[in-house]
């Protein structure tokens, strides 16, 4: 069943290029579908399309499909094009005219546009959430391992002292900013497109208002056009926020590869959260941390896919559209899952105690020892100069009693601050 369908048999291999695997994708929009067709059903009824029997019938009708939805045994046949028409046609089939009037005002360009507005608002919610539970994990490990020695590099050189704390609490922080980034993008999609039709509204007179009450959208998208441009720069906001996200969290299972490997050994997790080599016996690798970098960086390129499909069309509906929906699902799976096996696996991280004596982290408290001099009355350059010089002909002796006192800094965490910074 397709809902374009006027009679005519169309060439069976333009069908399978046309439709692609529509149907297995739209399994994650398909209770969003039944949402906004309840919706719309009452605004019919409102304005008299639907009576009062008819709309009792759709509703039942809908629920019927939402439970199976929710029961995991709602399934789109080969016979159908996508969600709607198999929506469209099991409401006929059971209630017969009735379930052909559920279309009756809309277009199936503005169902598929309102059931992935809603799919994408609820679903970065849960990404926001999600990396809630992460911060939260991360300023406890934080607070846990606060006076814990952890070398600084710049350069991938040792440069100046760190801790766990200031590591663990460094990247809860940053999500607050990926998170900011989350909330423009609820934002921008917590519009209500529906009655927007093919792109330039109906002659019926719906009710745009009742549908945005009835779907919990914080207002509507007014301009029937802008409604239907609103697919693309959805999707192009949506894959920046992400991208956002992933890019902290891939920069962070780089940390953890890095810091896992023994010529750093400072971090290591149980035999069970590691694999191993098929002819290394020795070996324990991160192949979690490392697939979540990857995942993470092919999140990133999101962005670009998004803005090469969709940069360059005229005003309208095309069908490139169907293009932007597989990929920015997929997206929304992975980023779950990966925010949920980071939290589950960081919270088992072993941290191991850093020898500052070693050798090879002498010259951590250079700059310390730089500003004990100038505290005591030397300038900068002549400090730097002295302290550099020792450094040059093997004299040097760190001292490592320097308190790092201002807000931020290794000694004064300033966790409660951060924790208050998460945005609602």
């Amino acid at each position: 069943m397709k809902l374009w369908d006027k009679g005519i048999s169309i060439d069976k291999k333009i069908e399978q290029f046309t439709v692609g695997n529509d149907r297995e994708i739209d399994i994650h929009i398909a209770k969003y579908d039944v949402i906004a067709s309840k919706a719309h059903a009452k605004m019919l009824q409102s304005i008299g399309i639907l009576s009062d029997k008819e709309l009792i019938e759709l509703l039942g009708g809908l629920d019927a499909l939402e439970a199976q939805i929710e029961e995991g045994t709602f399934v789109i046949d080969p016979q159908f094009e996508d969600v709607h028409s198999k929506i469209e046609f099991e409401l006929t089939k059971s209630l017969g005219d009735v379930g052909k009037k559920i279309h009756t005002a809309r277009s199936r360009n503005d169902q598929v546009l309102v059931a992935l507005q809603l799919y994408y608002k609820e679903n970065l919610k849960v990404v926001k959430e999600k990396t809630r539970t992460l911060f939260s994990s991360l300023l406890g490990l934080a607070e846990t391992h606060k006076d814990k020695v952890l070398p600084g590099y710049t350069h991938l050189q040792v440069a100046m002292p760190s801790s766990f704390g200031l590591w663990f609490s460094a990247y809860a922080e940053l999500m607050i900013d990926d998170v900011y980034l989350l909330n423009a993008a609820i934002k921008t999609v917590d519009q209500n497109p529906l009655g927007s039709a093919a792109g330039y509204g109906s002659s019926f007179p719906i009710n745009r208002d009742l549908t945005t009450k009835e779907m919990d959208f914080s207002t509507l998208k007014y301009n029937v056009v802008a409604a239907q441009m609103s697919r693309g720069k959805s999707e192009r906001t949506i894959a920046t926020s992400l991208g956002s996200l992933c890019n902290t969290l891939s920069r962070f299972a780089m940390d953890v590869c890095l810091y896992m490997s023994q010529n750093f050994g400072f971090i290591s997790f149980p035999d069970e959260l590691t694999t191993g080599s098929s002819i290394m016996p020795h070996k324990k690798n991160p192949d979690v941390f490392e697939l979540i970098r990857g995942k993470c960086n092919k999140i990133q390129a999101l962005q670009s896919e998004m803005i090469l499909i969709t940069n360059n069309l005229p005003s309208g509906y095309h069908r490139d559209f169907q293009l932007l929906k597989e990929n920015i699902i997929a997206a929304f799976e992975d980023v779950k899952d990966i925010l949920d096996i980071f939290n589950y696996s960081i919270q088992q991280i072993i941290v191991k105690d850093v020898d500052i004596h070693n050798d090879l982290y002498k010259y951590l408290f250079t700059v310390d020892n730089i500003n004990t001099l100038v505290v005591e009355g030397l300038s900068f350059r002549e400090a730097y100069q002295k302290i550099g010089g020792e450094v040059q002909d093997g004299t040097y002796v760190p001292d490592t009693s320097k308190h790092h006192t201002h807000a931020g800094s290794i000694h004064n965490l300033c966790l409660d601050n951060i924790r208050d910074k998460f945005p609602d």
